[in-house]
């Protein structure tokens, strides 16, 4: 069985690189019929946030990411926080020290800056002398003894025997031992293992088949394999992913930028559409394979990435469900460059994942019911809160909406008086003098009176418009001016949804008092 983990660190709230991480998972379990992990690597206590696995999995379910195994469930993996299996960790590195693969190192932090000093001093790349390594076993057992406390090196002097070094995303990668600390820590002097090692250990022992991470552990894929070469092992598939770059092409970091989950939470985003944006930042890469990749099918969960053209690939835009991104998902179709998130193409999506969604009376009820605490809040005095009527605002609004949130600052004037003192609203009928105003004001009064408020709202928008124009014609005014004063009055608003549909959504007893209000405030101007 396909089965991949997704393995955050409680340093702080999901952030944007790590909900993609977590769907490209979900997104390759399921479309090979595997299932997926959520690990806890909380092995680095200094960094540790309280709060932040709840904040993690709140983030999980609000995008509707299960996962199969994982904290308060199927524990046949378990235990799945890294901290409680601290003697599995040591079991491995004492394992690697007896062949011959690791050893202890008792030097001091000071030594080694100094001796790291010193060798970069003389030009060499290396960041370690290697000291501990010809320690004998008297002298180690003594030192052990005596309570010093040492860290456990990898002695990468001794390579193993294995295949090349390959990734599903890169394919064949050229080794980056060099790029690496000399004998690099395995497990630190607190007896916590280092990523290197508890990756390895944790995804060997729960089965992993493949995995799915962040580019920027690439130039750390040969030393895990030698891990797995060293503990006779088979090593997991490995696909690395470009990351994701700020809009000024900074790297993504929870320390920078509006990039943590929860802010998009609370800011209202639909959970589909973030998921639709987030899979298609890096995804749509065209390409044909080079002669250092063989061919393979990407329909296999073992097929090389890089190896064929993908002449369908989705654009940046394109709008998926998930059970779309599910059956389209392609690890052959990421590219291999960072990725800028843009949210002009979040804003897109969104709106359009919008209009999806209320185009069905139980989508659109499910709109309403999401969003009324937010138009409450706005609102706390209206009586025009209600779902309903919610529900009407967000059909009016159709097309204008690029997020739920907004419904109060694109149509206040559904729930509460327009507000004729702002500077906007003035501007609006600066050119008319109070006669004009009353003049179309009156008009539209008497138009609906003569035909009665059910004729008038049951008409269609032409025949309503035709009648507006005849009372326009009458007054001999353009069309512009007289929508205007019309606008002015029903919302204090230059821009908006047509009139005859707010007025519908206003209904008559609104609709009049407003005139009536617009009226009385031009008589008292000069």
């Amino acid at each position: 069985m396909v089965l991949l983990r997704f393995a955050p660190s409680p340093t702080g709230p999901l952030h944007l690189g790590g909900l993609r991480m977590a769907l490209y998972n979900y997104l390759y379990a399921r479309k090979f019929g595997g299932k997926w992990i959520l690990r806890i690597e909380d092995t680095d206590v200094t960094r540790s946030v309280s709060g932040s696995v709840e904040g993690i999995r709140k983030a999980l379910d609000w995008a509707g990411l299960d996962y199969d195994y994982g904290p308060d469930k199927d524990d046949r993996y378990g235990p799945y926080y890294q901290s409680e299996r601290r003697d599995l960790y040591k079991s491995y590195a004492n394992k690697l020290i007896d062949n011959g693969h690791a050893y202890r190192c008792f030097c001091s932090a000071d030594h080694l800056d100094d001796v790291k000093a010193r060798l970069a001093r003389s030009g060499s790349r290396s960041t370690y002398d290697k000291k501990c390594l010809n320690l004998s076993d008297e002298e180690v057992a003594r030192k052990v003894k005596a309570g010093e406390k040492f860290v456990v090196r990898i002695n990468d002097g001794i390579p193993p025997a294995r295949a090349p070094t390959h990734d599903l995303v890169f394919g064949n990668v050229r080794d980056a031992h060099q790029s690496l600390a000399t004998d690099p820590v395995l497990l630190k002097s607190d007896q916590f293992p280092t990523y290197h090692l508890a990756s390895i250990v944790d995804d060997h022992e729960m089965g992993i088949t493949h995995v799915l991470r962040g580019e920027e552990w690439l130039p750390s894929l040969a030393l895990h394999l030698d891990l797995y070469a060293h503990l006779n092992l088979t090593p997991p598939q490995f696909a690395h992913v470009p990351i994701l770059l700020n809009a000024d092409k900074t790297k993504m970091s929870k320390r920078k930028g509006d990039v943590q989950v929860v802010d998009y939470m609370r800011r209202g985003w639909e959970p589909r559409a973030m998921l639709n944006w987030l899979a298609l930042a890096g995804w749509g890469a065209k390409f044909e394979a080079t002669s250092s990749i063989e061919s393979a099918d990407s329909s296999s969960p073992t097929s090389s990435s890089g190896s064929h053209r993908i002449e369908d690939a989705p654009d940046s835009t394109h709008l998926m469900t998930l059970e779309e991104m599910i059956s389209d998902f392609d690890l052959s179709a990421l590219t291999h460059r960072s990725s800028v998130l843009d949210m002009n193409k979040l804003e897109y999506i969104n709106k359009h994942h919008l209009m999806k969604t209320w185009s069905t009376p139980d989508g659109l009820d499910r709109l309403a019911h999401r969003v009324h605490g937010v138009v409450k809040d706005a609102f706390p005095s209206s009586q025009y809160t209600t779902v309903d009527n919610i529900k009407h605002a967000i059909l009016l609004l159709e097309g204008r909406l690029t997020n739920i949130n907004d419904i109060p600052q694109h149509a206040p004037y559904l729930f509460v008086e327009p507000d004729l003192s702002t500077a906007e609203a003035r501007n609006m009928i600066k050119r008319f003098s109070s006669e004009q105003r009353a003049h179309v004001l009156d008009a539209l009064a008497a138009l609906i009176h003569m035909n009665g408020w059910l004729t008038f709202s049951a008409a269609s928008n032409e025949s309503t418009m035709e009648s507006l124009h005849a009372e326009r014609e009458k007054l001999g005014m353009s069309q512009k001016h007289f929508m205007v004063v019309l606008r002015h009055a029903l919302t204090g608003m230059k821009d908006g949804p047509g009139i005859v549909d707010i007025m519908r959504v206003l209904g008559p007893e609104r609709v009049f008092s407003r005139l009536s209000a617009a009226n009385e405030s031009g008589k008292g101007e000069k």
